[in-house]
């Protein structure tokens, strides 16, 4: 309480309402598996937090492109950068991925390596080396430098104005000198601790500046250029600071795809002369070389163990809902498809994670392997979808009958991003189910009645071609044995309600635990679900109907006062799915009445 200890007017503020809660998101999903590039989650590398993605352009700059991705020199569908592309097809908005390799780094263990291009011997010092290197492990990085060096007349003022580390030319084609600038004065490159140089007699000698520029091109065709960049580390855009291998700006990190590694020892006209080599002129012409690099590589096909790691990483993101690993179970054998969807239910399943896993069957299944997949994994946290959905290749070309035309890939991108339109446009209680899946040419399996009888009693949810109404979701389960959570639409709208009552009551942690702060409990906790109420998630014709709110002494015991808790009460009336809509027919005579 505030102290009044003179006299006068005191005005304060104070609140006569019960604090308000505001419904957390319910669409944001997070992707485990293998890309073509960008940062590892997880294993012996430097674990990097997931990126927040938009679009997949942004996947695209920084995790590749639909290249197929090459394990132990096989060719293999970029599962997951379809399932992007599919996720923001069918109406999804923000997603996270986080990229899996296997944790191993060296070659013959089976990991992922970085392409390189050495620029000195093989012999030289490592304070003497020069080097290209991929930013991140993967056969995307075994693409090709270009550097170019240009010389442009300088005037006067342009010497002057020039920044510290600049590279200056004079002379002709047939005897040149480079300078560079220290502070303000000139010195000879090759002589930088003598006497610095007239500057009047540097500019009658007609000066010129040299700047160099780097086009990088990874192995997906991706370009990224860099130019007015400096040999002299003092220059302000000295190439080992713009291309360098942990920039400042977490944008360079991510969206450049190569770095230089420059030893302590390398001075500029040393690092002229590494970039150059045998290109390197004397004259006043634009010089340039390519470079390439090489050894890249994606490894082996990720298990289940490199797949925990990036879910490890997922785990601390608080705004996810919807996780999956598309394309997981196409990896390995059947044990380790398994294994991936358990550990997605685990992740799932954590004390206030308030997330729904989305998982897929592997390609091909008959009935009775579906059946023996189900029959291993329960959960009131997961769904599975059955069977995988067939579209236009988009690494197809013309001439190229190598290449498919067609691709199957599977569900989980496709339904995560239904979830996510479902969310917008309905609300996270109606089930994501009777949605049409845009992006679908057909589906690998044409499921029909009979099937699907079989099939969703045990929980699992058809992907279904239903004549003059297109390719849809036809199943809304949970792979749960649990009476009480039977639909996706349940799971996923108790995680929007806990998650929402969790975030929005967390001032009153620690408050004095009486009477005045369980009415402000119930009131904010009764408001909420009034909202809910009214916009048609609960069940009821009154409120008392839809749901009840108790915090009182009914629910606490002097022994719960003494530890400090709090125990709230909460029943909701939700709204079931009408999966089975009934109409009974009869025949009747003219003159009955009904």
């Amino acid at each position: 309480m505030p102290e009044y200890l003179a006299p006068g007017v005191y005005v304060e503020e104070t609140s006569f309402r019960a604090k308000s809660i505001e419904g957390v998101g319910t669409s944001t999903t997070a992707f485990a598996g293998p890309t073509r590039k960008g940062p590892v989650s997880g294993g012996e590398r430097a674990p990097e937090t997931p990126e927040l993605l938009t679009s997949f352009g942004d996947f695209e700059r920084i995790y590749g492109g639909l290249a197929d991705l090459d394990f132990d020199g096989t060719p293999t569908p970029n599962y997951l950068a379809h399932a992007v592309l599919a996720y923001f097809n069918e109406g999804g908005s923000r997603l996270y991925v986080s990229r899996v390799v296997v944790a191993s780094a060296a070659a013959d263990d089976g990991g992922a390596t970085v392409a390189t291009a050495a620029l000195t011997a093989a012999d030289a010092d490592e304070a003497d080396a020069v080097a290209f290197r991929a930013r991140f492990a993967g056969a995307a990085g075994n693409g090709s430098i270009t550097l170019l060096e240009t010389v442009a007349p300088a005037s006067k003022a342009t010497m002057d104005a020039a920044p510290p580390g600049t590279w200056l030319r004079t002379g002709d084609d047939d005897a040149v000198a480079d300078h560079v600038k220290v502070g303000d004065a000139w010195y000879a490159a090759d002589a930088l601790d003598g006497d610095p140089e007239d500057t009047a007699t540097l500019y009658a000698a007609g000066p010129r500046i040299v700047s160099l520029s780097v086009t990088a091109r990874d192995g997906d065709g991706l370009e990224l250029s860099w130019a007015g960049l400096g040999y002299d580390r003092q220059h302000p855009r000295w190439v080992g600071h713009v291309l360098a291998a942990t920039p400042s700006r977490r944008a360079d990190h991510l969206q450049n795809a190569f770095a230089i590694e420059i030893g302590a020892d390398v001075d500029a006209p040393a690092l002229r002369t590494a970039l150059f080599g045998e290109a390197e002129a004397d004259g006043l012409e634009q010089v340039s070389r390519s470079v390439v690099l090489q050894g890249g590589s994606d490894g082996t096909a990720p298990q289940s163990t490199d797949y925990r790691n990036a879910l490890d990483e997922i785990a601390a993101l608080e705004d996810v809902s919807i996780v999956a690993a598309p394309g997981a179970v196409a990896y390995g054998d059947g044990d380790n498809a398994t294994s991936v969807l358990q550990d997605l239910i685990a992740h799932a399943s954590r004390p206030r994670a308030y997330r729904i896993a989305v998982l897929d069957t592997p390609q091909g299944l008959v009935n009775s392997e579906v059946r023996e997949l189900r029959g291993q994994i329960d959960s009131k946290y997961a769904a599975l979808y059955y069977p995988w959905v067939v579209v236009p290749n988009p690494n197809a070309r013309p001439g190229r009958d190598d290449i498919p035309r067609e691709l199957p890939l599977p569900p989980s991108g496709y339904v995560c991003g239904i979830y996510a339109r479902n969310d917008v446009e309905r609300g996270v209680h109606k089930a994501p189910a009777n949605e049409v899946v845009r992006s679908a040419l057909r589906f690998e399996i044409n499921v029909n009645q009979g099937q699907q009888e079989v099939l969703n009693p045990i929980g699992v949810n058809c992907l279904r071609l239903l004549q003059g109404r297109g390719y849809r979701v036809w199943g809304a389960r949970l792979v749960s044995s649990d009476p009480e959570w039977k639909y996706v639409s349940d799971r996923r709208y108790f995680n929007y309600l806990e998650a929402s009552i969790d975030r929005g009551t967390q001032w009153a942690v620690f408050e004095p635990n009486g009477e005045r702060l369980w009415a402000n409990v119930r009131q904010t906790i009764s408001d909420f679900l009034y909202n809910e109420w009214r916009n048609g998630a609960l069940l009821g014709s009154t409120q008392e109907e839809a749901y009840f709110v108790r915090c009182d002494r009914s629910t606490m015991t002097q022994n719960d006062l003494d530890n400090g808790r709090l125990i709230c009460l909460i029943g909701v009336a939700i709204v079931k799915p009408a999966e089975f809509v009934i109409f009974r027919i009869g025949q009747k005579t003219a003159d009955q009445r009904a």
